[in-house]
């Protein structure tokens, strides 16, 4: 990379360089940047402080469907089979799951216990 050094006062002040050097380096930052966001997702991610949300699961919660419904269904439990580990009636987990009831801070933070899923997860 060639660059015409411009001075001011004796003191170097703009540094010119040609366009396509100037694209790299651009590219070249955001490329440092992009690895950068994906090292503390990473570590993040080792830690626990963050999960992966398979495909389907972001594409059905996105046409509408319960959070809820689509964890509880990917770890393979019934609606009963939740109740119980929450201590919940399996009517009231349907009724949280259709929309009918939101549920106390207590009984979504025993949900996402027992679905071994963050709160942020489940809830708006």
């Amino acid at each position: 990379m060639k660059a015409q050094i411009i001075e001011k006062n004796g003191k170097p002040e703009y540094a010119v360089i040609p366009y396509e050097d100037y694209l790299r380096m651009l590219a070249h930052m955001e490329d440092k940047v992009d690895a950068q966001g994906v090292a503390e997702f990473h570590e993040n991610y080792v830690a626990g402080r963050e999960q992966l949300v398979p495909a389907e699961i972001l594409r059905r919660e996105l046409e509408g469907e319960s959070p809820i419904k689509l964890w509880r269904e990917n770890r393979g439990l019934t609606q009963q089979e939740l109740a119980d580990r929450v201590g919940i009636s399996k009517p009231y987990l349907s009724q949280i799951e259709s929309g009918k009831r939101q549920g106390t801070i207590e009984t979504l933070s025993a949900i996402a216990r027992a679905l071994d899923v963050s709160l942020e997860l489940l809830t708006d």
